[in-house]
């Protein structure tokens, strides 16, 4: 849990806006289905041969060998299509908090426009951008062309999806296959993130929101994004993750998981909040009013 002290480093960079949210599934977490849920449906409908049928990306790798890698893809649009998305209003909705925030960058591994629509219903002018990391889509147009002369500021932010979005479906990293081209070009090139988004992770705090640490694709994130961390001049981040464990472990158990995962992240000044993505966005909407209400 960050400290107080934490918490005043992290206001003061929102209030200078060298704050970066990278928003994971458990930021939308009641509004989409899981991934999980999906990986059963698809497994059953499909007739997946291996155990590990909960496993979105495996079962995902599957249906790109035995049927072809845009399947999976097209899949996922068809399952997020027409949902509803979360109320923006409510106190502790994390869109909502996040896009009262005076920010001019978001991230996220997310593929739907929720974080987009969410900075629309403040008013905010967003523009929606994705990461090229593949042959199908380097080709497509983006607002950080040069002759474009976009810059993102609070009014009119930029919504980054390193994973791809709906509106995009070849841009989609949905299988183990996508997860690994993922990594291997973000890695080999370092021309693949426009210099601006390059920037919000080395010039800023990020607050990592919605991604459980022992997930394998946000270790593959994670490790796609350490250069970028190591050149961040030891700035504090924070990530917000599920307390670990299950309800049969002692407390003495419980207490070596979080002690391990506590140093897992320390030498990168990674701060974890023990939560869910809606109590922490509570305590920093609370928290961002009092501050706000507190400066001259």
């Amino acid at each position: 849990m960050p400290h107080d002290l934490d918490w005043d480093v992290l206001l003061r960079r929102i209030n200078r806006q060298q704050c970066t949210p990278f928003l994971g599934a458990g930021a939308a977490f009641g509004a989409l289905p899981l991934g999980a849920e999906l990986s059963r449906e698809w497994a059953r409908q499909f007739d997946y041969p291996l155990e590990d049928c909960t496993d979105l990306a495996r079962v995902a790798q599957y249906l790109a060998v035995t049927h072809d890698a845009v399947m999976p893809k097209e899949l996922i649009a068809e399952c997020f299509r027409g949902v509803t998305p979360p109320d923006f209003h409510q106190p502790d909705e994390p869109h909502g908090v996040l896009a009262d925030l005076p920010l001019p960058i978001y991230l996220t591994t997310n593929y739907d426009p929720f974080m987009t629509l969410a900075l629309r219903d403040r008013h905010r002018d967003p523009r929606q951008e994705l990461c090229r990391w593949n042959g199908a889509i380097a080709h497509k147009v983006s607002v950080f062309d040069s002759d474009l002369g976009y810059q993102p500021t609070p009014a009119n932010p930029v919504v980054y999806h390193l994973h791809g979005h709906l509106g995009c479906t070849e841009s989609l990293v949905v299988s183990e296959d996508d997860y690994l081209d993922f990594l291997v070009s973000i890695t080999r090139d370092t021309g693949l993130l426009p210099p601006r988004i390059q920037e919000s992770m080395t010039g800023a705090s990020i607050l990592f929101l919605g991604y459980r640490i022992a997930d394998w694709n946000f270790r593959v994130l994670f490790q796609s994004l350490v250069g970028y961390l190591e050149r961040s001049v030891r700035r504090v981040h924070i990530s917000v993750q599920l307390a670990p464990g299950s309800e049969t472990e002692s407390g003495e158990q419980k207490q070596k998981v979080f002690s391990y995962l506590n140093k897992y992240y320390e030498n990168l000044k990674v701060q974890v909040y023990w939560g869910t993505c809606r109590q922490f966005a509570a305590e920093l909407r609370q928290r961002w009013e009092d501050y706000r209400r507190a400066a001259p």
